[in-house]
């Protein structure tokens, strides 16, 4: 096949052949899997303890030579196939792939620009109630398309938005509420959404580090009208690269995907013409009648689409992810118990309230006065141990901000707590129990270590 068709049933005699040769390479594949990624166990001290990384089998593999043998290198049969299953697992009813999951926040932030939204279209200008502790491309949309982004302070140790500070947040300009569920511990969506109903507002749910995650009976991704996930290597499931927007709503569905799609207005998948069933029997703006609708564009969007060789493994992780999900609240609590005792000099993370939480970190941070930060990093790094911050600690002090016009709620004074003070570890599905333990074992020797060579 060299057209620009998706493969189809197999009917030549040479297909028997191709058949039987597919069938031969997955087989081969399994055993090189087998060869290629052997189990290896924990070695205290020399393993590597990282924050996050891939967890596979030779499912992966199978599906990623699959997609490669049709050699149909944009979205197709995989990533319909994700896209579907990953909407039903999540209770949403349309998940649209992206390339990444900044670029599903910034798709996001675009669709709530859509002039088809009529009066509640979001306009250069508009104000966005936001955090001011995450990660960059949480805010980054914002900024990004005129709108003035108004920080809120952090909830600590939840490490969530405080919402006590929305009110405050308010004005006559604000238009929508962005937020990430940190570390994949919800933020309280009983009072944002409250809060967003009470003012017609729109809500966008950034669960990049949170899939699975649960505000009281109902999974996070359901609560905004948007809401977006993740599929980078460090995330509860990966393609390598990749991100999802999910939404209840056909009219966002269509913008999101415009938009990500050059901004075009056809919705036809690629390789197909004329879903419409009148390609040519389009007039829009001033255009004249007749146009082909598939170069007609009513948003000013980008390419920013996934290939069907990523949806393919990530068919083969949405399958584990319940395993993982499960693995990394075990690792968590199990964590969680083992430190209790360090609590006087670590302040120990805590879920948010009717929450919970699918959990993507561990965040500590070190109380004031027992001893640096930096530290307790150097202590556990030397010992194989990887640490993070807690992304961009307080982004108004990012460089990246520094012209950035935006408004802040009070002098965000949590924020640069976390800036100075949190870190995080990783409790991802790849750790064993013993990893933990050993985990659990160098922060008590670090703490006893550093409050001797510093007492308050």
């Amino acid at each position: 096949m060299t057209t620009g068709e998706q493969p189809a049933e197999a009917v030549s005699p040479g297909a028997c052949e191709g058949a039987e040769l597919r069938s031969q390479i997955v087989e081969l594949v399994q055993k090189y899997f087998a060869a290629s990624f052997p189990q290896t166990g924990f070695v205290p001290g020399v393993s590597r303890i990282t924050t996050g990384g891939r967890v596979f089998d030779h499912q992966e593999l199978v599906h990623l030579v699959d997609a490669a043998l049709d050699f149909w290198l944009t979205a197709g049969r995989f990533a319909d196939r994700f896209e579907a299953d990953f909407a039903t697992m999540f209770g949403t009813r349309y998940a649209s792939l992206s390339n990444s999951g900044s670029s599903a926040n910034l798709l996001a932030v675009a669709a709530l620009t859509s002039p088809r939204l009529g009066t509640r279209r979001l306009r250069p200008g508009d104000e966005v109630i936001t955090a001011a502790t995450g990660f960059p491309t949480t805010v980054n949309p914002i900024v990004q398309h005129g709108l003035v982004p108004v920080f809120v302070d952090t909830q600590i140790p939840t490490y969530n938005a405080d919402v006590s500070q929305l009110e405050q947040a308010l004005s006559p300009r604000t238009r929508a509420v962005v937020l990430a569920h940190t570390l994949g511990n919800p933020f309280d969506l009983g009072a944002v959404g409250a809060f967003c109903r009470a003012h017609d507002l729109w809500l966008v749910e950034d669960c990049c580090d949170a899939l699975g995650a649960r505000f009281g009976s109902q999974a996070v991704g359901t609560f905004g009208q948007l809401s977006t996930a993740s599929f980078y290597p460090a995330h509860h499931i990966t393609m390598g690269e990749g991100g999802c927007v999910m939404t209840n709503s056909t009219l966002l569905k269509k913008a999101v995907e415009s938009f990500r799609d050059w901004g075009r207005d056809c919705w036809c998948d690629p390789g197909c013409d004329d879903t419409c069933g009148k390609r040519f029997g389009w007039q829009q703006g001033q255009l004249p009648f007749g146009f082909d609708h598939k170069y007609t564009f009513s948003h000013l969007g980008y390419n920013l689409k996934i290939t069907d060789l990523q949806a393919a493994v990530g068919v083969a992780q949405l399958a584990k992810l319940p395993g993982f999900i499960a693995c990394r609240r075990h690792n968590f609590a199990r964590l969680r118990s083992a430190t209790e005792d360090l609590s006087e000099h670590l302040l120990l993370p805590e879920a948010t309230p009717n929450s919970e939480p699918s959990w993507f970190g561990f965040p500590l941070a070190v109380r004031s006065g027992s001893f640096g930060r930096l530290d307790i990093i150097r202590f556990l790094e030397e010992r194989n141990i990887a640490t993070r911050l807690l992304f961009g600690g307080n982004l108004v002090r990012q460089p990246a901000y520094r012209e950035v016009a935006h408004r802040t709620v009070g002098p965000l004074t949590n924020a640069d707590f976390v800036m100075n003070q949190a870190f995080w570890i990783g409790i991802h599905p790849g750790l064993c129990a013993e990893a933990i333990d050993y985990v659990s074992e160098a922060l008590h020797d670090a703490v006893h270590t550093l409050v001797t060579r510093c007492p308050r």
